[in-house]
């Protein structure tokens, strides 16, 4: 069987030589189906004629490619054609009416659907003057979050549509050295944590293992140049282990199986990556790189050489996973055992029959390629493999916030799975990190809602306890009329089924204490950021904020942050923006006298009008640099505070405030030579060297680091706080710029600590 991860099995000089690989691969296509091919081609190669790639190699080779891996998939002809196609109406003036009149309904609804992940707006996108206020990095998460949620919507319609797409970003990953660094690292991100575990849900195992090892070749070069050396340099040694192996398993495992296969397989450098990162091993502390794959032509076979393979060698005590038995989510099956050979060198074993192979190589594309199912992508192939894309899309309607689902398909989609059971032997499978809660949702919502507590193996246990593989968990109820989950319950559960129950129902049953509960977090928020508004100030701001979020009333609003559908800490940024736009506006033009002519000393690098030789403090509320517009405050035995005209702190109208006359007018000298402290806050993505990226970038820039800390958030990201060095505003603003070309940093925000 040819393995679809080999990429230098597609590769073509010309278009000519793609479409004669690409025929050769259709020998079990009709001659109508051969046609319908070679005709997208002539017409794809007319579309993109006059375009080029960032490789300077003609546009068509793109398409061409894409077509090739979706054929390897063994695909049907529909699917082939809409892979060749699939820019055409995106890049060029060719319309879907078009494609409908030449190639039919069913290739332009899948043209059609791979066009719509591309074209997304997001609620940013008809902001008008407001949108000079957004946050750039803001609006590519909702753009990539929409993104997400169009194609998921999709694949609901027709699971051919992401069997596409995936083909076209593993060909834009194979390609990708052609961007700029920043650029790179941005699509190997979203790669690994969305696509890929997508690839790994639908089954198709050498899609994803390919995207995973590309990913980390552009975001950790050096480790990844690493694990390659060691695997090419140690290849010979490892072999011959190996294929010693695979003989003497298969000397014996004819006596009782004569018509088993043995293979050996390399362990993914992304596989290896992880171990080494997780367990924190160098390469040569890592034995099982290699494995064996037993394929059988039964079940019981694959009993029997488990018999075998654990008599001939050691097995290692909670090694062994039964996916027969119990398939994983994508309805992978398979016996894994890991045994220790004469060596002393640990090596997995997977033991499987040919129709698992097959749905474990190829996943919902099996389907197509051993014609096992229904051949028509509107037809549910199997229901059972496609229920969690419609799972997804329910559990995301009582969220107002789009970037859930991205967060929905790193938590739920990824390949660490846990088995437990209920005390009748029903057994659930959920993802790493799960607690009972997520167990008791799992089971039924109502479950959910009425539980007061869990016994696992019989003892009770926490409510926030994360569940093991072969835990026999019993959920705890209430009969208690009102009973409900616990608003806190959001902040433990790790699954996006168990999220959205707890939303529904605190939005069913309580929307008076939502309302008083999403109030009550504003204040919070409002009064942690110093936002300060009149009574008359406040009901219109709000109801700006309410009417963006696209709720009808301010309640509704209140609501929405009450039972979860809005996360208020995401919307702060931009309310932050409002508020001193608002106060910029309303706030009457100061007086500033005339200086005297009498020349007045600076005091670090402030001249403070009318006194001279006085201390000067920089208020760490809103830490000032030159460039800010500033004013002083006196304060009785400590000299002057010097604060920014938009500080919280600083009044409105300071001449209805008490002892006005403490409040002076302040400026900068011409000749400032001090540097200023000021503090970064930068929410991040939490990956592996961001705070070394971070540092690395500031040191380059011959930065002074004066503090530096980090902590996690509950939606699994890393906030950092630095405080720098700088000589003024311009310089701020240059290296906030700089620093927002590392990947994975999301939002920058100069605050005060």
């Amino acid at each position: 069987m040819k393995q679809l991860s080999n990429a230098a099995a597609d590769k073509f000089s010309t278009p000519e030589e793609g479409i004669e690989l690409l025929l050769s691969l259709l020998q079990n296509y009709s001659e109508e189906e051969k046609q319908a091919v070679k005709k997208s081609y002539a017409f794809a190669s007319e579309a993109h004629k006059n375009q080029v790639r960032l490789s300077g190699e003609p546009y068509i080779m793109h398409p061409l490619s894409v077509a090739i891996i979706t054929a390897r998939l063994g695909m049907d002809s529909s699917s082939v054609v809409a892979a060749m196609l699939h820019d055409t109406v995106e890049d060029t003036g060719v319309t879907i009416e078009n494609i409908r009149a030449e190639f039919g309904e069913t290739v332009a609804d899948l043209v059609d659907g791979l066009t719509k992940i591309k074209n997304v707006q997001t609620k940013t996108d008809d902001a008008g003057e407001d949108a000079v206020w957004l946050d750039p990095t803001r609006v590519k998460q909702q753009q990539q979050a929409e993104n997400i949620r169009k194609m998921l919507l999709a694949m609901n319609k027709d699971i051919r549509v992401i069997i596409v797409k995936l083909a076209d970003r593993l060909h834009n990953m194979r390609t990708l050295n052609y961007k700029s660094e920043t650029r790179r690292r941005e699509i190997a991100l979203e790669t690994i944590e969305i696509y890929a575990p997508i690839a790994h849900r639908l089954g198709i195992r050498p899609i994803k293992d390919e995207l995973e090892d590309l990913s980390i070749s552009y975001l950790d070069p050096v480790a990844y140049k690493e694990i390659v050396e060691n695997l090419e340099k140690q290849s010979q040694s490892r072999l011959e282990f190996l294929e010693d192996i695979k003989e003497r398993i298969s000397v014996r495992a004819k006596e009782l199986v004569p018509n088993a296969q043995v293979s050996g397989r390399i362990k993914t450098a992304h596989g290896i990556y992880r171990k080494m990162y997780m367990q924190n091993k160098n390469f040569d502390q890592i034995y099982d790189i290699y494995a064996v794959r037993i394929i059988v032509e039964t079940v019981i076979d694959c009993y029997n050489c488990l018999g075998i393979i654990h008599d001939m060698f050691k097995p290692i005590p909670g090694r062994f996973k039964d996916y027969i038995s119990n398939p994983k989510a994508n309805m992978y099956q398979s016996l894994h055992t890991t045994v220790i050979g004469r060596e002393g060198i640990p090596f997995e074993v997977q033991i499987r029959t040919w129709e698992m192979h097959r749905t474990a190589e190829y996943g919902i594309a099996a389907h197509w390629k051993y014609k096992l199912g229904m051949t028509d992508g509107k037809t549910s192939v199997d229901e059972k493999r496609l229920s969690w894309v419609r799972e997804l899309l329910e559990n995301q309607k009582d969220s107002e916030d789009v970037e859930d689902i991205v967060n929905t398909i790193k938590s739920d989609l990824v390949p660490e799975e846990i088995f437990v059971f209920t005390p009748k032997g029903d057994v659930f499978s959920l993802p790493m990190g799960a607690t009972v809660i997520d167990f008791a949702y799992a089971i039924h919502s109502a479950v959910g809602n009425k539980m007061v507590g869990a016994k696992v193996d019989g003892k009770i246990v926490p409510i926030d306890y994360k569940v093991k593989t072969g835990e026999i968990i019993e959920i705890i109820t209430s009969s208690q009329q009102g009973k409900g989950p616990s608003r806190d319950w959001l902040n433990i559960v790790k699954t996006s089924q168990a999220k959205s129950k707890i939303r529904q129902w605190y939005k069913r049953e309580k929307r008076d204490e939502n309302i008083e509960a999403g109030k009550s977090e504003i204040e919070k928020e409002f009064r942690r950021s110093f936002i300060r508004l009149t009574d008359e100030e406040y009901e219109p701001f709000i109801e700006k904020i309410a009417e963006r979020q696209h709720c009808k009333t301010v309640e509704d609003f209140y609501a929405a942050i009450g039972y979860g559908g809005i996360t208020l800490s995401k919307l702060m940024p931009r309310i932050k923006e409002d508020y001193l736009k608002l106060t910029k506006l309303n706030e009457p033009a100061p007086i500033v006298k005339a200086p005297s002519k009498k020349k007045q000393k600076s005091n670090e690098g402030v001249i403070v009008e009318g006194i001279d030789n006085c201390l000067i403090k920089f208020s760490r509320c809103c830490n000032p640099l030159p460039g800010d517009p500033i004013i002083g405050f006196i304060t009785r035995g400590h000299g002057v505070s010097i604060h920014t005209r938009s500080c919280p702190n600083v009044p409105k109208e300071i001449a209805l405030v008490p002892e006005p006359e403490r409040w002076v007018n302040a400026y900068w000298d011409r000749n400032i030579k001090e540097e200023f402290k000021c503090t970064l806050k930068l929410t991040c993505l939490s990956r592996i060297g961001m705070l070394a990226d971070v540092s690395g970038m500031l040191a380059n820039m011959h930065l002074i680091i004066n503090e530096l800390s980090t902590r996690p958030t509950k939606d699994g990201r890393t906030i950092i706080f630095v405080t720098i060095s700088l000589n003024g505003l311009e310089h701020l603003n240059s290296t906030v710029k700089r620093l927002e070309g590392i990947s994975g940093v999301l939002d920058i925000e100069r605050t005060g600590i």
